[in-house]
């Protein structure tokens, strides 16, 4: 995996009675997510009816990846998802420019940061 990869984990908690809104919506965001962000190389979507929530990871090819992703795909969906569930929190492990921090906090993930340390993939 490339020092520049990002990895995003989060949570969305779904108001009463909306998980199943929720989870289409994801899958909306998904299918966007395939067919018009070359830069996002992965996305899974677990849901935990015990939590009335959806655990999704994203993966990207790096910032700008992530960045791309911010201004349209999230951007297209979030008003949208705010109606039916509650962020956060949002992990981002990698690299992440400060400038993408400060969106971040604009957007109100509750996000965190960490940075790659050691680990292989096969």
């Amino acid at each position: 995996m490339a020092s520049d990869h990002i990895t995003v984990v989060y949570k969305w908690t779904a108001n009463p009675g909306k998980l199943d809104e929720l989870t289409s919506i994801y899958k909306e965001v998904t299918d966007a997510m395939e067919q018009n962000e070359p830069g996002a190389e992965a996305v899974h979507i677990y849901v935990s009816e015990e939590e009335n929530a959806l655990y999704v990871r994203d993966e990207f090819a790096d910032a700008g990846a992530v960045g791309f992703h911010l201004s349209t795909t999230a951007a297209n969906h979030f008003p949208q998802l705010l109606t039916v569930a509650t962020p956060g929190p949002f992990f981002f492990l990698g690299d992440v420019p400060a400038e993408m921090k400060a969106a971040t906090e604009q957007m109100q993930l509750g996000a965190s940061f960490a940075t790659h340390a050691a680990g292989f993939d096969r």
